[in-house]
């Protein structure tokens, strides 16, 4: 394997870069896709975006669900293939071309051409699909943009004809005349669930106004409260509710008779008295209007009034300006009279229809719609001609107050719809359409749903089903240009309807063969008439784009026409995703014509998943520019962090996430930079080992079934377990769920596995063991990049290139390899893994403790007791983790306990939901079992903890019910200063804090191992560096010099004057060289390599690092000095004194002997049985090993060297 980088070096953003590359020399998906030829498929449908936009982070996320999905099916032993799709037709792309060419009028359309303005929106459909090919490779999602599917492309419009004849020719589709919301942006209508999409908070005019009965005796007026007065000009009938009670009453002050609903006459101002307070105390109540009649609303049926407006009072003669009663009219709101504008409500129509208002018909009585598609008012509306709606407002409110018939004028803050398209508000409008018969199939609908499994499950079984029990006929015809046209050909009289499903029937039935089906190269094809009417004409409309993408199942493969026999594989699909505003888009429709159809759902799986905002919780906008563009955190980050912030959040779940770019940077530090040291750390360890024992590296060689070690069995044991777990979990698509467990798993592995056997695994504990552990990590790691590939595909493939070095027979990328089987668990897995996890708590508790007491982990501490009833863990605490809790807790020794109450004291808490929810809303019961449960003694409530329940008189008591909280408690003879405890309500940890001078030795002996392990780090050393290690008592000021040079590769010149090398106080020796003498062999069993004194270091010696440093230990400071320096002779002074007569021949001596090669100056000494001969000045000189010199493979004891 080769050297990782170090993590601070480790650029996750060009990692992923060259990963991409790798993928694309490799043809790696398609090359997947080969090798997963012949198994079971697995069908998948993408919903076609729109490419007139660049891909946000909502489509990003979508976009890694969809991967994650298809990745992981296709590692558990299926084929499939996944096609982008586009969706080309439609109000996004008119909405463009509309605004680039100014065109406001569907008149400036045909004035210009259909064919040059279908043209325009063909040139621009594709606009930005290269950059979606871009960012959806970038984000590392595996699907084919070259074999897509286009709903522009003449197979795919071809199939959606087929769709509409099948809806035809079964009798669920027919041409109606309904009240729809409509844009007047893009004058067109919109579908119940388009209206749905884009809801904002507005103020609009609240007016109450008078409608005076005629031949009243009192001369009464009806009240009427809208929001909408453009709609006031077109009344023609009032309704009220038949069983609610009306209130006639008078105006004391201004003499005038209103008629309103009882419930309501707050709603008037005045009607009902309210009390006044003055500055001396309330004033006496204003009195209110009185009443002088009530009724019910049948009594007023029929009843006619004065017309508000001119524009259409001739009708009054044939029974408009009428009463009518109807149950829809409440009395929430308003004055529980509701005005009629028939062509402006879906009552309204249907209550006007009900009551011959107007009729369907008769031409002479007809619906007026006196607003054109532009949203202005017609010339039929005398006084406010070409207004728009909205504008028109003020002016239709200025004109009613000056006509007196205003009674109050105020505004509303409401949601109101808004076109997904153009922002403008929506009206409702009478409108021709063709329909889908949706109501029809409502209980198929629902029954098919039931067949469906959704993630989250509350989504389908409220809001879709909800959705379908109150779904409407389904308008799927628009009034618009660029789009599948509808295949109908019609008489002129309309009598005669012809429904074309083909390109072959349309060419069989008109003789002309087209190869393109938008509308302007099929408008003027006739056919002749079977009746012999003559011809007929196909209609204007094209449909809605909800209806091509709801057809994708079937237009994407061109069923019927191509590979028929191949669709009853692909269909239903297996999973489709998208985002919850789907549920009454896209996940509507597909379910709709797939009931239709076939009467069975669309899909069998379905992921959905929340909306992502910005930081702010607003909706994300280009205009305000409130969130950081995708790509440019997918540049700095890395887009496998991207894609686990997104999808480990509540936004998996189908809920909101406020983005927010700090996130993305937590889950590199967080999660890939750990993960990534432990892989760094694993590979260092091997080429260490490789290097040390000149044998490769073969874990397949090695039996993992023999392991000893309790970590590696733990951590054996939870990769078994997360394999189960994300199998399970990933078969019911609960992303939600993985995500977690999966970060939670890798966290495990790097702060627990790697963090406390890093010794273990640098070798400390011998070769064989070493070699086991190693073995353990690498394969936990090889099936850790496995299980994570579809998640992270970019970091796991990076990791799986090296790693497969040792594994030549593994496949070329970690994505050719299979998920693996769930194992079958292990006797014992579940109890080690208990284990493990307590231990683990034990850890954090005593952490805090630690941080509370102000005792720093680099502090030993005597005694650590862990409490916990349950005596075969204490036995493991006890027995094997032993060691890790100790060292990792810097604690001398552990203790265990099985009394929890030495330690504690226990308390019962009720726990009022759950009680409740037992017996229901029964308070005084539920405060007799809290009394009970308050009153149980300690060895009542080991009892229950024990068997799970407990009857405590009459009362009985399940799990659950009773909840027992812990508090830590001094034992007697001891104070809070030295003994402090922590709990998470199942175990205890107590430490005992006292620090007496054997911790203070032990704590400044781990500091200088810290500090020496702090220095090969920064001096840019790696595992493999052999390096001499020589620590002493530093000077500060006369060591500053040398320690700035720390890191640097040099000579550093010295006498045998301890002065000279890193000096050492004339004074007796410190605490700190009597912590190095007594503690040496602590310090180099830690660091695995001989240390040194500071004096003994060679002046030849090659300086790889030099550092002084300041170390606190109790309330003693001490100057450290450690020097790094490559492998060297070193030479005793003391001893070469006697040996050599003057300086002169002892410093040529050392001279000559650091020039020698190392190996073969080894060699010659093993060769003379540790002696070394030499010439100087003619004379014989003998140095022995271990007395007068050391060579790099010697030893001798630290205080030895150190006297």
């Amino acid at each position: 394997m080769d050297q990782p980088l170090e993590g601070k070096d480790y650029n996750f953003p060009k990692q992923e870069e060259s990963t991409l590359k790798f993928w694309e020399e490799t043809d790696a998906f398609q090359e997947q896709l080969r090798r997963s030829e012949g198994k079971d498929p697995y069908i998948f449908f993408d919903g076609p975006p729109f490419a007139t936009g660049l891909p946000h982070y909502g489509h990003l996320l979508a976009g890694t669900i969809k991967d994650i999905v298809t990745r992981y099916a296709t590692g558990t032993g299926h084929h499939c293939p996944r096609r982008f799709g586009w969706d080309c037709h439609g109000l996004p792309v008119e909405y463009e071309i509309d605004k680039k060419l100014g065109i406001t009028h569907k008149e400036q359309v045909l004035e210009m051409g259909i064919d040059k303005y279908n043209e325009e929106c063909r040139a621009i459909v594709m606009r930005y699909s290269k950059e979606w090919e871009r960012t959806v490779w970038r984000m590392g999602r595996w699907i084919d943009f070259q074999n897509d599917y286009k709903t522009l492309n003449p197979s795919f419009m071809e199939s959606v004809w087929w769709v509409f004849q099948q809806l035809f020719n079964k009798g669920l589709v027919y041409k109606g005349f309904k009240v729809m919301p409509y844009s007047t942006g893009c004058t067109t209508v919109l579908s119940n669930f388009e209206a749905g999409l884009n809801y904002k908070e507005v103020s609009d005019p609240a007016v109450y106004v008078a409608f005076p009965l005629d031949d009243d005796p009192d001369s009464a007026q009806l009240v009427i409260w809208t929001t909408t007065p453009w709609t006031l000009p077109s009344n023609l009938a009032i309704c009220v509710h038949p069983d609610l009670t009306y209130v006639k009453m008078r105006d004391p002050v201004k003499g005038q008779v209103y008629i309103v609903a009882e419930a309501r006459m707050e709603a008037i101002p005045g009607a009902v008295p309210k009390q006044k307070k003055g500055k001396k105390g309330s004033e006496p109540a204003q009195k209110g209007f009185e009443v002088i009649g009530k009724m019910k609303g049948k009594e007023l049926a029929g009843r006619s009034y004065k017309p508000l407006f001119p524009f259409f009072a001739n009708r009054k003669a044939k029974g408009s300006f009428k009463v009518c009663v109807d149950t829809y009219v409440t009395a929430d709101s308003g004055t529980g009279i509701v005005h009629q504008a028939p062509a402006f409500g879906e009552d309204d129509y249907r209550v006007s229809l009900a009551n011959g208002i107007f009729s369907q018909v008769d031409p002479s009585h007809g619906l007026p719609i006196p607003v054109d598609n532009d949203g202005r008012l017609t010339e039929e509306i005398t006084d406010f001609a070409g207004l728009y709606v909205k504008e028109a407002d003020k002016e239709i409110v200025a004109k009613i107050k000056a006509m007196g018939r205003l009674v109050d004028n105020g505004s509303l803050m409401h949601t109101y719809p808004f076109c997904w398209r153009s922002e403008t508000p929506l009206i409702y409008r009478a409108v021709p359409s063709w329909f889908v018969k949706v109501e029809t199939l409502k209980e198929r609908l629902l029954a098919n749903n039931a067949q469906t499994s959704w993630v989250p499950s509350y989504v389908k079984e409220k809001r879709f089903h909800n959705w379908l029990e109150n779904a409407h006929d389904w308008a799927v015809s628009r009034s618009r240009f660029w789009g599948t046209p509808l295949p109908v050909w019609t008489s002129e009289d309309g009598d005669e309807v012809v429904v074309i499903g083909s390109q072959a029937e349309l060419q069989e039935l008109s003789g002309i063969q087209v190869t393109d089906l938008h509308r302007h190269h099929i408008d003027n094809i006739t056919i002749p008439s079977r009746q012999g009417e003559g011809v007929l004409r196909r209609i204007d409309d094209v449909f809605d784009c909800w209806f091509e993408s709801g057809s994708m199942p079937y237009a994407s493969v061109h069923y019927p026409f191509e590979n028929p026999e191949g669709f009853a594989q692909r269909f239903p699909a297996d999973f489709v995703a998208e985002g919850l505003d789907q549920t009454r888009g896209w996940f509507y429709t597909l379910m709709v014509l797939s009931t239709a159809l076939f009467d069975k759902p669309a899909f069998k799986n379905l992921v959905c998943n929340g909306l992502v905002l910005a930081s702010d919780g607003k909706k994300m906008s280009k205009r305000l520019k409130n969130y950081p563009d995708p790509l440019e955190v997918v540049n700095e980050y890395g887009a496998d962090a991207l894609r686990m912030y997104l999808i480990n959040s509540p936004v998996v779940r189908a809920e909101s996430l406020r983005f927010r770019k700090e996130g993305v940077f937590a889950v590199v530090k967080d999660l890939f930079l750990p993960w990534y040291n432990a892989y760094r750390f694993l590979v260092q360890n091997v080429l260490r080992m490789e290097a040390e024992s000149g044998r490769p590296f073969e874990p397949s060689k090695i039996d993992q079934t023999k392991v000893a070690n309790v970590l590696d069995q733990w951590i054996m044991a939870a990769t078994r377990s997360l394999i189960v777990f994300v199998r399970e979990e990933m078969g019911a698509y609960r992303l939600y769920t993985v995500v977690p467990r999966l970060v939670k798993f890798i966290d495990d592995l790097t702060n627990i596995y790697v963090r406390y056997n890093r010794r273990r695994l640098k070798g400390r504990s011998g070769d064989e063991d070493c070699l086991m552990g190693l073995t353990c990590l690498y394969n936990v790691l090889v099936t850790v990049c496995q299980v994570m590939a579809p998640f992270t595909p970019f970091f796991v493939e990076s990791m799986y290139q090296n790693l497969r070095k040792c594994s030549p027979s593994a496949p070329e990328s970690v994505h050719f390899t299979s998920i693996p089987e769930p194992p079958p668990l292990e006797a014992g897995d579940d109890r080690i893994q208990e284990s493990v996890g307590r231990m683990q708590r034990i850890i954090e508790l005593c952490r805090v403790i630690r941080e509370t007491k102000r005792k720093p982990l680099k502090t030993p501490l005597q005694a650590l007791v862990v409490v916990h009833p349950d005596q075969s863990f204490l036995d493991d605490i006890s027995g094997n983790l032993r060691e890790y809790v100790t060292e990792e807790l810097n604690v001398q020794s552990l203790e265990t306990c099985s009394d929890p109450l030495r330690y504690s004291s226990m308390s019962p808490v009720p726990d009022f939901g759950a009680i409740a929810a037992r017996l229901g809303n029964q308070k005084s019961q539920v405060a007799q079992l809290a009394k009970a449960i308050r009153a149980m003694t300690p060895e009542q409530l080991m009892q229950y903890e024990a068997a799970g329940s407990i009857t405590l008189g009459p009362h009985h008591f399940p799990a659950g019910e009773i909840k027992v909280r812990r508090e830590f408690r001094v034992p007697e003879g001891r104070s809070a200063d030295d003994m402090a405890g922590e709990t998470d309500g199942e175990v205890l940890a107590v430490l005992d804090l006292r620090v007496g001078q054997e911790q203070l030795e032990l704590g400044l002996a781990r500091e200088v191992v810290n500090r020496v392990q702090k220095l090969r780090k920064h001096s840019g050393l790696v595992a493999t560096d052999v390096v001499q290690v020589f620590v002493g008592t530093a000077d500060l000021a006369s060591s500053c010099s040398e320690a700035s040079t720390s890191g640097q590769q040099h000579a550093m010149p010295a006498s045998s004057s301890s002065a000279s090398n890193g000096p050492i106080s004339s004074s007796a020796p410190s605490s700190l060289d009597r912590v190095l003498q007594a503690r040496a062999s602590y310090i180099e069993e830690s660091l695995q390599v001989c240390v040194f004194p500071l004096h003994v270091r060679s002046p030849h010696a090659v300086v790889r690092g030099s550092e002084v440093e300041v170390i606190n230990n109790g309330d003693e400071q001490h100057s450290l000095q450690v020097v790094l320096t490559s492998p060297g002779v070193i030479f005793l002074d003391s001893a070469l004194q006697k040996v050599f007569s003057n300086d002169i021949q002892r410093q040529a001596a050392q001279a000559w002997v650091a020039s020698r090669e190392l190996e073969g100056l080894s060699q010659e000494t093993r060769a003379s049985q540790g002696s070394l001969h030499l010439h100087l000045d003619g004379q014989r000189f003998v140095l022995q090993a271990d007395r007068d010199f050391i060579l790099p493979d010697g030893a001798l004891e630290f205080v030895k060297l150190a006297q």
